[in-house]
């Protein structure tokens, strides 16, 4: 994570960040939002990340619409809907780190300076197997999560 600094980094947003990192700045900044931009459909048959021992939720925001993933024209209005604070810490968190990039960048775009990544997501990428939750990610990292 960029030390302190939440400029704009080259990629277009502040920066990418571990599922540890992204727990620390939670903890540590009463501003940070947990955005999770997976489908409603992930949400509910795959789960969530648990915030309650920080005395925090995840604010679920789709980037893209289930079941035919078209854009979610209104990401940015419900965006600002949940935090009218420009400079508190954005994290955007998807299945394996691809959605939460452009997610960034787009609330980069809308004057949300330190907007992050999270980097393998919630569920990582798949093993040999084709699995996902076991070799990186928010569940492999036995951070808290709850499912429906």
């Amino acid at each position: 994570m960029a030390n302190g600094d939440v400029s704009t980094g080259p990629d277009g947003y502040a920066g990418d960040i571990t599922v540890q990192e992204a727990w620390q700045l939670l903890e540590d900044n009463p501003n940070a939002l947990l955005i999770d931009v997976r489908t409603n459909a992930e949400w509910a048959y795959v789960g969530l990340p648990d915030l309650s021992s920080l005395g925090k939720r995840v604010e679920p925001i789709s980037w893209v619409l289930f079941p035919d993933m078209s854009p979610n024209m209104n990401f940015v209005n419900e965006l600002d809907a949940r935090q009218s604070d420009k400079d508190a810490p954005m994290i955007f968190l998807c299945r394996s780190g691809v959605r939460s990039i452009a997610a960034a960048k787009s609330a980069t775009l809308a004057g949300y300076h330190a907007s992050y990544n999270v980097l393998e997501g919630f569920e990582g990428n798949a093993n040999v197997e084709g699995h996902r939750g076991t070799t990186g990610g928010w569940k492999a990292a036995n951070l808290k999560w709850v499912q429906s």
